[in-house]
C-alpha cells in the first residue's frame, strides 16, 4: 500500500493556517477589487474537490489504498478553500463565498474509466501548481503571495502522489494503463490548441446537466477564468509550454521512454492503442 507512507510524507509538511501564514502583513493599498473577486472565484473552485472526492469513491470501490490516500486529497484541498475564504472573510468579507454559492459546484460527476480520471487529475495539478505560481508573482499584496505559493507546493506534492499510483497501475495492468495515461495526455498537453483551459473543473462531466455540467460553469462569474489566465495573470505561451515539459516529462519517466513533443507521444498512444487492438501483450497480471 502507498497510503501510510504517503500519509506520513504529507503530514510531515502540512502547514498550519493560523501559525504559517502571515496574516499580520496585510497591506490593504495592494489588493485591488479586481484581485479579490478572483480569489472568491478560486475559493469556490477549491470546494468541488468535494464532488470529485465523492467521485473518485465511487469509481475506485476496488481499490481501498487509493480511497484511504482521498482522505489526505480532500482534507488539503477543502484546506485551501477554507484558507482563501479566510483571507476574505478578514480583508473582504463582502466578497466571501456564501454557503448557496459553495453548494452549488457539488453534483454528481457521471462515470469515467477510473485510470483515466486518475491521469486528468495528475495534469490538474500540475497545471494549477503552474497557475498558482503565476498568481503568487501577479498579486503584490504579500499575504495572499504567500498563500498562492503554499497553495502551489501543495498541488505539486499531490501530483508526486498522483504520479505513484499511476506507476502502480502500470505494474499492475500495464498496457491497459499506458494506453489510458496516455490518451488522456495527450489531450491535456495540447492546450495550446482549444480555447478553454483543459482542467478538471473546466471540462464538461455530466450529460445530464448540460452546459452547465462544469464546475466553472456553476461559478457566480463563469467567464472568470479565461479573464484570469488570459489578462490578469498573464498565463502565455511560455507558462503553457511549462506545463507541457512537465506533463512530456512524467509521461517520459512512466513509459521509460522519451517524448520530447506532444506529437511523439501520440504517435506511442497509436502504437498502443495498435497493440492493444490486435490483442498484443495487454494488461500485465494484478498484484496481489
Amino acid at each position: 500500500m502507498l497510503y501510510p507512507e504517503l500519509f506520513k510524507q504529507l503530514e510531515s509538511v502540512r502547514w498550519d493556517m493560523d501559525k504559517d501564514i502571515p496574516w499580520a502583513s496585510f497591506d490593504a493599498t495592494k489588493l485591488s477589487d479586481e484581485q479579490a473577486q478572483t480569489i472568491k472565484m478560486n475559493a469556490i473552485t477549491e470546494w468541488s474537490a468535494l464532488p470529485a472526492t465523492e467521485m473518485f469513491l465511487r469509481d475506485n470501490r476496488d481499490d481501498s489504498d487509493f480511497s484511504a490516500f482521498m482522505s489526505i486529497w480532500f482534507f488539503e484541498e477543502q484546506k485551501h478553500s477554507l484558507v482563501l475564504m479566510e483571507y476574505l472573510k478578514r480583508f473582504r468579507p463582502d466578497l466571501a463565498p456564501t454557503e448557496k454559492e459553495l453548494h452549488e459546484v457539488r453534483f454528481e460527476f457521471d462515470p469515467a474509466p477510473a485510470l483515466e480520471t486518475l491521469m486528468l487529475h495528475f495534469c490538474g495539478e500540475i497545471r494549477l501548481n503552474h497557475w498558482y505560481r503565476r498568481a503568487s508573482e501577479w498579486h503584490t499584496e504579500p499575504v495572499i503571495k504567500h498563500i498562492y505559493t503554499t497553495l502551489s507546493q501543495d498541488e505539486a506534492r499531490h501530483g508526486g502522489a498522483y504520479l505513484r499510483y499511476m506507476k502502480r497501475a502500470i505494474n499492475n495492468f500495464g498496457n491497459e494503463a499506458k494506453a489510458a495515461f496516455t490518451k488522456v495526455g495527450v489531450l491535456m498537453a495540447s492546450a495550446r490548441r482549444t480555447a478553454q483551459a483543459l482542467h478538471p473543473t473546466n471540462l464538461h462531466v455530466n450529460k445530464a446537466l448540460f452546459p452547465r455540467d462544469t464546475i466553472q460553469s456553476r461559478l457566480p462569474n463563469p467567464e472568470w477564468l479565461e479573464q484570469w489566465l488570459d489578462k490578469q495573470i498573464n498565463f502565455d505561451a511560455v507558462w503553457e509550454s511549462k506545463v507541457v515539459d512537465r506533463i512530456l516529462h512524467n509521461m517520459s519517466l512512466l513509459m521509460d521512454r522519451s517524448f520530447q513533443s506532444v506529437q511523439e507521444l501520440n504517435r506511442y498512444r497509436k502504437e498502443l492503442a495498435a497493440t492493444l487492438a490486435q490483442g498484443g501483450p495487454g494488461a500485465a497480471p494484478r498484484a496481489a
